[in-house]
């Protein structure tokens, strides 16, 4: 995400850190090439051409040309501007004060709307709330079903009434949400190959039967520079509420992000980032911004970290390790919680100073990490807590029961027992260090 963008940017940054005092010229020749990142970017050209002169006016002003540290000014200039682009601060969804909260799904065939709908749907549901998702579009094929399978899959009722009136079937959508309990209703409405006037009558007709709280628009971010004209249609007939950019994980320019809000005025709240039913995230304009000035993004690294380790094994684990009785179950849930967070590149561009795609090539290999789980699971409760027992024969039954080999399951140990020293190790010299400080703490004895 943002790669390429994030690389041009830092080449034509290069120009300005390189210099101890900074001309209008020099200014100048750099924001063309800030101007050529955005527009290979996919920037839309309006947002562009009013970027770089807002940027270019605040950067030949006496604070940075009478700078000590010009370069850094510019740089922190940009940040604010891209900043203020895409909306200065984290927009919420808003809950409606008198339940149930109704959110209208809109969008394109293609762009995600029936998989971040049950995302959302999922992401409430695990913040307390009882969603419902109401199946609308009823001229795709295997819509209706598709909704049903990943409703299944984040625990969320779906309620259908086979291919009838969609507006009928969103006003019934929400009796059934009244008359269940249902504080959270999300809308999968139907989409078309292009904008036309069926679909906004349509929509307009569920809009105004349904008085939504939120109107959602899903764009598919790989549709650069399009979509700001998708935007502009919804939004001028809809009056949309907020966008979810979908696909901001895949071979993206990152324009759509740059573009959505500064021509509708209207807030990007979303991002899909994976095809995982979890993979979504807020969107925080100033936390994408120093993403793309490859300056990191530390608190989603944080949230994920969060989300990912639960606080009561933490504190399990954190005993352990004092106590060096860490096991194979232990082993397992550690590997879990952190393939639960994402792939090695995200999380690389996260990190503050990390080269942007670093770690593209750094290809995790799923099958080997299957493997490990399948022969922790392949061992006996007793094996996995005692793991000194697991002999040769042991040995040939879990590869037999995990469908692997002995010599996967000797590689599995080999690695168990090699952590296992280090954190002995580790915990050792610490101990060491505790008693060195309380004889500097008490240099005679008590009593």
């Amino acid at each position: 995400m943002f790669d390429s963008l994030s690389e041009k940017l830092n080449n034509a940054f290069r120009k300005f850190r390189n210099k101890g005092k900074l001309t209008e010229a020099d200014v100048r020749e750099g924001m063309r090439e800030v101007k050529l990142a955005l527009l290979e970017a996919d920037v839309n050209f309006k947002v562009v051409r009013d970027f770089v002169k807002t940027v270019t006016e605040r950067a030949i002003g006496s604070e940075v040309m009478e700078s000590l540290l010009p370069g850094q000014q510019i740089i922190k200039i940009v940040h604010e501007e891209l900043i203020r682009l895409m909306g200065e601060a984290n927009s919420k969804l808003v809950i409606s004060p008198k339940p149930p909260t109704v959110v209208l799904m809109v969008g394109l065939q293609g762009s995600g709307k029936t998989t971040h709908a049950a995302k959302l749907a999922g992401m409430y549901k695990r913040q307390g709330k009882r969603p419902l998702l109401v199946a609308c579009d009823v001229y795709r094929p295997a819509a209706i079903d598709q909704l049903k399978v990943v409703g299944a899959q984040v625990d969320v009722p779906v309620f259908e009434m086979g291919q009838g009136n969609p507006v009928e079937i969103a006003k019934a959508g929400l009796d059934h949400a009244a008359r269940h309990g249902h504080d959270m209703v999300f809308i999968d409405t139907a989409g078309r190959l292009q904008v036309d006037e069926v679909l906004m009558q349509e929509l307009e007709d569920i809009k105004a039967a349904t008085d939504p709280t939120e109107i959602l628009l899903v764009i598919d971010a790989m549709i650069g520079q399009e979509s700001v004209n998708v935007a502009s249609a919804f939004n001028e007939k809809l009056d949309i509420t907020g966008v979810i950019l979908s696909k901001l994980d895949g071979d993206t320019r990152g324009g759509a992000a740059l573009s959505v809000r500064y021509v509708t005025g209207k807030p990007i709240k979303f991002v899909g980032v994976g095809e995982k039913l979890d993979a979504i995230e807020p969107f925080y304009p100033d936390r994408m911004a120093s993403r793309i000035l490859g300056m990191g993004d530390v608190l989603t690294l944080i949230e994920k970290a969060q989300q990912a380790i639960d606080d009561k094994k933490a504190a399990e684990l954190e005993k352990k390790l004092r106590e060096n009785t860490f096991t194979l179950s232990d082993y397992l849930d550690q590997f879990r919680q952190i393939k639960s967070m994402g792939s090695l590149d995200q999380l690389a561009g996260m990190i503050p100073g990390m080269k942007p795609g670093a770690l593209k090539d750094a290809k995790v290999d799923e099958k080997a990490l299957a493997h490990t789980e399948a022969i922790i699971l392949a061992m006996t409760v007793y094996e996995r807590e005692h793991p000194d027992v697991i002999n040769g024969s042991r040995r040939r039954r879990i590869a037999a029961g995990s469908g692997t080999t002995v010599e996967e399951v000797n590689r599995l140990m080999k690695q168990y027992d090699q952590m296992n020293k280090m954190i002995k190790q580790f915990t050792s010299q610490m101990s060491g260090k505790r008693g060195r400080m309380n004889k500097m703490k008490m240099p005679f004895p008590l009593g």
